[in-house]
């Protein structure tokens, strides 16, 4: 039974978006940093994969902190009604 509830943990939709949300900010905040001063100019002086990369990474870190503190409740087991 053990095995079955690390299961249901890894496939928690919380971490699954956290974790995306995680990587994707990455990316695009990588993408900011490295922002040409054409690319600055074209979105009127606003560094948008910066600021949208860094949202992104807040979202995704919230949603993995939420994942780590509020565990899953175990189902109840359906055999101890018979009891």
């Amino acid at each position: 039974m053990r095995g079955n509830r690390k299961q249901r943990r890894l496939f928690d939709l919380r971490l699954v978006i956290g974790g995306l949300f995680a990587v994707y900010g990455v990316i695009v905040t990588a993408a900011g940093i490295a922002a040409s001063d054409a690319d600055l100019e074209k979105a009127q002086g606003i560094n948008i994969n910066l600021w949208t990369g860094l949202g992104m990474l807040a979202l995704g870190a919230f949603f993995l902190v939420w994942f780590r503190l509020r565990p899953q409740a175990p189902p109840p087991d359906p055999d101890a009604g018979e009891r």
